[in-house]
This record gives C-alpha cells, structure tokens and sequence, in this order.
C-alpha cells in the first residue's frame, strides 16, 4: 500500500474533516468532488475554495446523469426536503450516490496510482441513508478490489462519530473554526450555521452545541 490518498469531497463539514485528517495522515493528497446538477451549485465553488485553502489538487467529474436518473430533493427544486417517516427515507437521498461516488473515485485513484481513498461517511448520524453503512462500505471495497485487480483500501473516519464526535475530532485537528465558519452542509445552500432548519443542520448544530457544552464543561 501507498501512502498517497483520494478524498471524496463535497466542502461539507464531514468531508472537510476528512480532508484535514487525509493531510496529517498521508503524504499526498488529492480531493475529487462531483457535479449531479446538485439543488446548490454553491456546493462545488465551496468546495473549491476548500481545496484551494489547503493547497489540495482537485478533480471535478461530471455525473449529471444522477440527477435524469434520481429525482430527489437534492437535485430538483420542485421536491420538498424532508425527513423520512417511518421506515421511508428522506427526501434527500440520491439513489447510488454513493455508490457512483466511491466506484468513479476508485477509477480515478488507480490512474493516479493511488491506493487510499477516503470518504466521510458516517452510520451513527446517517439519517437513515443506506449507502452510508459500514457494510455497505466493505463490500464494496471487495468488490472495486476485485474489478479492477487493485489493492484499495477505503477508509471511513467518521464511521463511528456522531456530529459532536466529529467536531471533536475537527477541533483536535485544528481546522474547528474553519469548518465552522466555511463549509456548506446545508440543504438550502447557506454556509457555516446554514438555515437552522433543514435536517442537516439541525444535527450539526445539534453535534456542535453538544460539544460546546461537554468542552466548556472540561475546561471549568
């Protein structure tokens, strides 16, 4: 195994955290983000400023097919955002994202002679996204291994975190008021604390003034 990685980076929280903690552990390091005609192009110009900011080469690919594919509400404006009731999903999962996402990334990463790949999946905060999940994740891996004759290795770092687990760790890795401040995890478009209302910000926020509390309770 190498020590060069491929971040799968959308300039969310999640991923940005990935990202930092791709630059401490390896000793090259590139981003790739995708473009599915997402509800908020402000999601890739984010996105680049990131990779910009921490000097990152980073590939664009197009996979517009996602959004003729998988009407959702991340890739159409008419399609309320909405959390899934019951057993239903949410509104906002993209069916295959993932999926697409992590195959196209181990494309790539084998023309770049890369070996890591990288991405901030999470199955404690998931929201119920099925493409999230740690066995999704592994038997995957097995598979790309298998179709392409190549040794990858994808790492989840966040697998296991909540929110406010992650905003520890984003804060142990010292990009905390940055990722605070500058990335965009929310549904409406807004970056940093976001509308305050979509189901993604809530459970930032919700990690964040968690953790805010348990730090402040430390350092008291």
């Amino acid at each position: 195994m190498n020590n060069k990685a491929l971040v799968v980076f959308s300039g969310g929280q999640d991923s940005t955290t990935c990202l930092v903690w791709a630059l401490k552990n390896y000793e090259e390091v590139q981003a790739v983000t995708f473009n599915y005609n997402q509800r908020h192009a402000a999601e890739i110009e984010v996105a680049k400023e990131i990779a910009k900011k921490f000097n990152v080469k980073q590939h664009i690919l197009d996979l517009g097919l996602l959004h003729q594919l998988a009407p959702n509400a991340l890739t159409r404006d008419d399609i309320e955002i909405a959390a899934g009731e019951g057993e239903e999903l949410p509104s906002t999962f993209v069916d295959g994202r993932n999926l697409l996402f992590l195959s196209f990334a181990a494309i790539l990463a084998k023309q770049l002679q890369f070996t890591n790949i990288i991405t901030g999946v999470c199955q404690t905060d998931f929201s119920g996204y099925p493409d999230c999940r740690d066995v999704f994740v592994k038997s995957l891996n097995v598979t790309l291994n298998l179709s392409m004759d190549y040794e990858f290795v994808i790492h989840t770092p966040l697998m296991w975190l909540d929110k406010k687990e992650t905003w520890k760790l984003a804060d142990e890795l010292g990009c905390f008021e940055y990722i605070r401040e500058q990335t965009l995890t929310c549904y409406n478009g807004i970056i940093g604390s976001g509308c305050g209302t979509c189901p993604a910000c809530l459970l930032r926020q919700r990690g964040l003034d968690q953790y805010e509390a348990e730090r402040n309770e430390v350092g008291s």
